[in-house]
Formats: C-alpha cells, structure tokens, sequence
C-alpha cells in the first residue's frame, strides 16, 4: 500500500455534523464509528460522539476526523489549512462555494492571483481553514 498524507480533523461535539457536511461538499462515502462501538470512553455522554471519521471521495480526496475527547483538550486556532488545487475550475469553484456559505467566512476571494493561477481561502462553518488554488497552466514558468 503507497504511503498517504491526510488532513485528520478535530472538533469537539460536531464531527458527525461537520463529516456529513463535508461529503455534501466533495460526495464520496463517509464511515464513522463511535467511542460507544470500540468502548473507548467510560464516559456515558461521549457513547455517541465520533471516535473515527473518514470520508473517501470517488476523486482520491480522503478526508478525517474526530471528536475529541471530554479529557483532554481541543487547541483553538490552528497555522494549519486544508489546500485543494487542481486544473478543474468549475469542481474547485464549486467545492469553494459550498465550504465558505452558510456560515463560513471568505478571508481572500477566490480570483486571479499574482502568480497567474486563480486563488482564495476561506474558513468554513466548523472553523477548517481552506486554501483553494486553480492551477493555470499558461501561467508556469518557462523550462
């Protein structure tokens, strides 16, 4: 099996929630298991919360993430984003629409960047940073 690299997500009470929103954003199927399936907590009120989430879409984006735990704490703010490029405009665009309605906040509009390529962030309605870059062939260097 090649060696793979992984956004892992964490949050506190919503995982389920913000797992289901991501595969309406990217589709794919999504499994989630519970502290409650593995026994994984002795405490009663985290039966239900997401011990395990994995969104796999048909495009080989795979995306994780959890709950994290009563006991042990949830650092806020993060210098990480979660990157998506590619040449498909219209799949990007539509990725990036999704990821910063409802809720989300748009910190640089998605628009031709100084490099040539088209580019914006924004951070979603759970608090994940985004980067979301289209590549413009026309605009690499020359060999």
């Amino acid at each position: 099996m090649p060696m793979t690299l992984n956004p892992y997500l964490g949050f506190r009470e919503n995982a389920r929630e913000a797992m289901t929103f991501y595969q309406s954003v990217f589709g794919g199927d999504l499994a989630l298991s519970t502290f409650g399936e593995f026994h994984a907590s002795e405490d009663p009120a985290e039966a239900d919360k997401i011990m395990h989430g994995m969104l796999t879409a048909s495009n080989g984006l795979v995306l994780m993430g959890a709950d994290t735990p009563n006991g042990m704490d949830l650092p806020t703010g993060s210098s990480i984003s979660v990157s998506l490029s590619g040449d498909d405009e219209a799949e990007l665009r539509g990725y990036w629409d999704k990821l910063s309605a409802d809720g989300g906040t748009v910190t640089v509009p998605l628009e031709p960047a100084p490099w040539g390529d088209i580019f914006g962030m924004c951070t979603d309605r759970f608090g994940t940073a985004w980067l979301v870059n289209v590549n413009n062939p026309q605009a690499a260097p020359a060999s």
